[in-house]
């Protein structure tokens, strides 16, 4: 579950990334498909992440850009945070309020830490183009990262799950 908020803090520095990524890793059924996040397996849903969070690379390089700390983009980070968190839990089949909860106290880390080390590293940079780049770059690879060890943890979860049911299976057996 730590890693929801992983994907969470992810979220908060990049809105879109970690729901692309997620619907990258459901699209390469690295992920338990459900009747609840089914529709993020779809290559349709992978390419509009995909484009969204591409666009806000480059919508985040502008001067112009609101502050992520302002009602919309903040409202916004908390949906897509939430929506990750729930998603992951119902392929997960844990409670949904785990996710929901992990996925906003990411959010409002990421928001907030990340606007934090952004402004000090661009004070030290002089420019903020670089950090914004690496910045996008780091919530890339928290969401990849975090991805791959759920993938991973649920993997796990299930191969054990199997070998009980296999043990059980030959135990009622003999």
């Amino acid at each position: 579950m730590f890693w929801i908020m992983v994907l969470g803090i992810a979220t908060g520095m990049r809105c879109m990334t970690p729901m692309a990524v997620l619907c990258w890793f459901m699209w390469f059924a690295a992920m338990p498909v459900t009747r609840l996040n089914f529709w993020t397996a779809n290559f349709v849903a992978v390419l509009v992440f995909t484009v969204f969070a591409f666009g806000e690379y480059y919508g985040d390089t502008l001067a112009g850009t609101p502050s992520r700390k302002s009602f919309l983009p903040l409202t916004a980070r908390l949906v897509f945070g939430v929506l990750a968190g729930v998603l992951l839990d119902s392929s997960w089949m844990e409670p949904l309020a785990g996710g929901v909860i992990l996925g906003v106290v990411g959010v409002l880390i990421g928001t907030f830490g990340g606007y934090r080390l952004r402004m000090y590293f661009a004070g030290r940079v002089g420019r903020d183009f670089p950090v914004a780049v690496s910045e996008s770059a780091l919530a890339l690879a928290l969401s990849g990262v975090a991805m791959w060890r759920i993938s991973a943890d649920m993997a796990m979860q299930n191969e054990s799950l199997v070998r009980k049911v296999l043990q059980r299976v030959s135990e009622l057996a003999s």
